[in-house]
């Protein structure tokens, strides 16, 4: 039987998952967290088989706790279930340490694979986003293969902009400064091929529209 730790600060979400996984013997939910901080606690006392995090987890930003995580506690599995897009985080969830990445929109039997498939040691995508990011191909002149070609700290400073945050929110996040921001902007108008941050949120916004 897999262990399987919930990270996640919706209550619906973490009750949900608890209350479908009990139905299965071969997964077991051994505890549930709500932020960063009781996340760490509980990593210190006891590694999961699979930790079930969210990316917006209070206190931290997503891709840095992937991170964290990976650093003091190599031997943890992660999957992100997330309400963003695959297309805005998966790639770079995986790259930090995540070994896959599933939307909120998906089947119950998606879910329950998707964290059996990581307890296993594998890696998990959803199909399309497979399909797309070894293919290449996307609206215009190749849209989701720029967003491939971006760093992980470009795409979590470019999914902040498009959410609206400034740049001390987004360097305050990142634990960065604010001219490090504007550095990142000026990479992703240069690597997106726009001229300006309208343009940049747009596309951003864009791919999000195609892929829900």
């Amino acid at each position: 039987m897999s262990t399987i730790l919930l990270a996640d600060h919706h209550p619906i979400t973490r009750v949900g998952i608890t209350s479908l996984l009990s139905q299965n013997d071969d997964l077991e939910v051994i505890g549930n967290v709500t932020s960063a901080q009781e996340l760490f606690k509980f990593l210190k006392n006891k590694i999961p088989d699979v930790l079930v995090m969210e990316i917006d987890l209070p206190e931290i930003n997503g891709i840095t706790a992937l991170r964290t995580i990976k650093t003091q506690f190599p031997g943890t599995k992660m999957l992100i279930f997330s309400c963003h897009p695959e297309e805005m985080y998966a790639i770079s969830a995986i790259k930090a340490g995540a070994s896959g990445y599933l939307s909120k929109t998906v089947s119950t039997e998606n879910l329950q694979q998707a964290i059996q498939q990581v307890a296993r040691g594998g890696i998990y995508l959803n199909k399309n986003i497979t399909e797309k990011i070894n293919s290449g191909v996307s609206h215009g002149n190749g849209l989701i293969s720029k967003f491939k070609k971006l760093s992980t700290r470009e795409a979590e400073v470019l999914n902040m902009l498009a959410t609206g945050k400034r740049n001390k929110e987004i360097a305050e996040a990142l634990d960065i400064n604010e001219k490090t921001v504007s550095t990142y902007k000026t990479r992703l108008l240069k690597k997106l091929k726009v001229d300006n941050l309208a343009d940049l949120i747009h596309q951003t916004r864009l791919l999000q529209l195609r892929t829900t």
